[in-house]
C-alpha cells in the first residue's frame, strides 16, 4: 500500500509527554505500528519528499500479509483512533493498493529516490539506475484520478530531473529515505 500525504501547514499535536510537536514529526506517529504489527503487516519504506511538483511532504509503503488484513485493520478500534488523529494534520493523500511487477527494491545506495506513478502505459524512464515496478491495483483514496503503474528508481544526488509541473497522469517525486525495510 502507498500513501503520498501532504500535511497542513498549520497543523500541531501535543505528544504524551505535554510537548508540542510539528505535523512532520518524523517518529511512529506517522505509522500504526503495534496495529500493523498486530496483523503481520509491516512498514517497509518511508521517505520526506525533495522535490515534487504536487507539493507531497511524505511517502510511506506499509506491506500487509493480505487484502483482507487491510480491511480487518480499518475496523479496529486503535486503527481509527489513531487515523482520527492522523486526518486533523493531513491536507490531503493518496493511498494506492499495489503489488510488484519484479522484484523488491533493494535498500538504496544512495540518499535519492525517483517515485513515479502514472495511469495507462508505462512511460519511457527518465533516469538510470535499479528500478522496481509496482502495478496498482486501485487508488483507495485520492483526488480522482486513478493510477494504474508505480516505479522507484534508485538515483545519484544532483540527478536532472524532469521535476517540473507535469500532466495529469503521470507525478514524478523525488525522495529521501527514512526507513527502508523492503521485505
Amino acid at each position: 500500500m502507498l500513501n503520498l500525504a501532504r500535511y497542513r501547514p498549520d497543523a500541531h499535536y501535543v505528544r504524551n509527554g505535554g510537548a508540542a510537536a510539528d505535523s512532520r514529526d518524523p517518529d511512529g506517529r506517522y505509522a500504526p505500528i503495534r496495529v500493523l504489527a498486530s496483523i503481520g503487516a509491516t512498514l517497509c519504506f518511508v521517505a520526506d519528499v525533495v522535490a515534487s511538483p504536487g507539493n507531497w511532504h511524505r511517502v510511506a509503503v506499509v506491506g500487509y500479509p493480505s487484502r483482507r488484513s487491510f480491511v480487518a485493520m480499518a475496523g479496529r478500534q486503535d486503527f481509527r483512533d489513531w487515523h482520527d488523529r492522523k486526518s486533523a494534520r493531513i491536507e490531503e493523500t493518496v493511498v494506492m493498493g499495489t503489488l510488484p511487477t519484479r522484484a523488491l527494491p533493494a535498500q538504496s545506495s544512495t540518499s535519492r529516490i525517483l517515485l513515479e506513478t502514472w495511469s495507462g502505459p508505462e512511460p519511457a524512464r527518465v533516469a538510470a539506475g535499479p528500478v522496481a515496478a509496482f502495478a496498482v491495483e486501485g487508488t483507495l483514496v485520492g483526488d480522482g484520478r486513478q493510477w494504474t503503474g508505480v516505479r522507484y528508481t534508485t538515483i545519484e544526488p544532483g540527478t536532472p530531473l524532469p521535476l517540473e509541473p507535469t500532466p495529469a497522469a503521470y507525478e514524478a517525486l523525488l525522495l529521501e529515505p527514512t526507513i527502508e525495510r523492503w521485505r
